[in-house]
């Protein structure tokens, strides 16, 4: 199909329906993150600590699902969710910074789907190790490309293919909860409960876990970066609240089965994806099998939903005018082809980059929740500047609305605290350089290029990135 200068806004956008919207948010958030659950836990916490940290997330997300609700509906106006509230609420560098940040952490999140494929591969084919070889950087990037050329083929086709994995994807999860169940020793739970002789205090357990809650909820606003594209706009958060509800009830339950099954110890020393060797420990190996083949089935579908709303966000963005005017262009089939090119392009890049870390899945993934914190925080903060009648809605908000919004604040703060400096500096060596792109986008309108406050912001961004190379050369920090 030719491509066109035009945005995609001269042609029809695909409408959703709300189970479509909700298979979406399913989809983005039941990944590769769900699959790796017990081993992550297992390493930071025990039972007591998993208890709180998932009453933490799950009461700080849902904040947050119902921030993503009550802002679709106060402000109907602003498509594309994280980025549109930023840009609204702060002016256009923040919300340039959230957008590059939100399309930034989707396009690494992409690389733990990979990196997890080819490490339950790695159980079959020694070479591909746990998803950090030659041979398995090289399966991926062919794997990643494929998939751009599947999706340039329509948002309606991709969006159809999702709703089918969504389905197929959850059976062997719930098959592994209720396996695990049948087996559950109430012994070995106990033991499990205060955490193992590796683990420090209460506080540093549920810190550690704090991260990989926030990457496994990633896609909790899943249905406002589509916002654009629903039949009716009430949908967006009816939709945003179902899929949270029923994917924080799976995401808890395979953590804390899985203590009943194995000593927290030995579950730390699984390799990923974890809940294949639970399984296995529980039922044998037909069980890991099992869980194996679900999760090829589930990543492929996340990664599938995570790089339409990578593209989608870099397109709105250009399309009003924070992006490049390049990135704003799309087919006739409604896709955002140079926004797609990108999306995968960065992916390849961080790629080759989890090649040389010392742990490739978990370093794609901490930093997946990092990058993704800062547009959370400023969605939250917004959402605090409506429910005070300062964000553009009509009338002030109720004080439950001012409540949830100032949770969220307040939770999306606390992960900047638990993310820890190393993360928060190497955020900076990605955001920083990504101010070409806004420098770019105000020279093609003949506009000064930076605001006194944009400036300062400029500054702390540079500052940060330069501070953040240093950390990395002089192996303070590594990735």
């Amino acid at each position: 199909m030719a491509q066109t200068d035009a945005p995609v806004a001269s042609h029809p956008a695909a409408k959703l329906a709300f189970w479509t919207l909700t298979s979406m948010v399913v989809g983005s958030m039941v990944g590769a993150g769900v699959f790796s659950l017990p081993r992550r836990f297992a390493q930071e916490t025990g039972v007591a600590g998993a208890l709180i940290s998932w009453g933490i997330a799950g009461t700080g997300m849902l904040m947050l699902a119902f921030v993503f609700q009550r802002l679709a509906m106060r402000r109907p106006d602003l498509d594309a969710g994280v980025y549109a509230y930023a840009k609204a609420g702060f002016g256009e560098y923040p919300g340039f910074f959230s957008a590059f940040g939100y399309w930034a952490s989707a396009c690494v999140g992409n690389v733990t789907y990979w990196v997890l494929i080819m490490s339950t591969l790695g159980a079959l084919v020694p070479a591909l190790g746990d998803g950090d070889t030659v041979l398995a950087l090289a399966l991926s990037s062919v794997g990643l490309w494929g998939f751009f050329l599947l999706i340039k083929r329509g948002v309606k086709e991709a969006a159809a293919i999702n709703r089918v994995v969504t389905v197929a994807k959850l059976i062997p999860i719930v098959v592994f909860v209720l396996l695990a169940l049948f087996v559950f020793d109430p012994e070995v739970f106990a033991g499990n409960f205060g955490g193992a002789d590796y683990a420090g205090s209460l506080f540093s357990q549920v810190r550690g876990t704090m991260l990989a809650t926030v990457f496994v909820f990633l896609g909790v606003e899943g249905a406002s970066v589509y916002s654009r594209h629903a039949k009716r706009r009430e949908d967006v958060g009816r939709a945003t609240i179902t899929g949270f509800l029923a994917v924080f009830a799976v995401f808890a339950s395979v953590t804390i089965v899985s203590y009943g099954v194995m000593p927290m110890e030995e579950i730390a020393e699984l390799r990923q994806p974890s809940m294949a060797g639970v399984l296995e420990e529980a039922v044998g190996t037909w069980g890991k099998v099992f869980v194996s083949v679900g999760l090829i089935v589930s990543v492929l579908g996340a990664y599938l939903a995570w790089t339409l709303m990578a593209a989608e966000v870099l397109f709105v963005a250009a399309k009003d005018r924070d992006m490049p005017r390049f990135l704003g262009s799309a087919t006739r089939a409604d896709v955002p082809v140079p926004a797609l090119v990108m999306t995968t392009a960065l992916s390849q890049v961080v790629l080759v980059v989890t090649y040389f870390s010392e742990d490739a899945f978990n370093f794609a993934l901490d930093l997946t929740s990092a990058l993704t914190l800062i547009p959370f925080l400023l969605a939250a903060l917004f959402a605090v500047k409506v429910a005070a009648g300062r964000g553009g809605a009509v009338g002030r908000g109720s004080g439950g609305e001012m409540t949830v919004a100032l949770l969220a604040t307040a939770y999306t703060a606390f992960l900047l605290f638990a993310a820890g400096l190393r993360f928060v500096l190497i955020s900076f060596v990605i955001y920083a350089p990504a101010t070409i792109l806004f420098v770019m986008a105000r020279r093609e309108q003949g506009r000064r290029v930076f605001s006194p406050g944009e400036a300062v912001l400029l500054a702390v961004s540079v500052a940060g990135a330069v501070l953040g190379i240093v950390a990395l050369a002089l192996g303070w920090i590594s990735i």
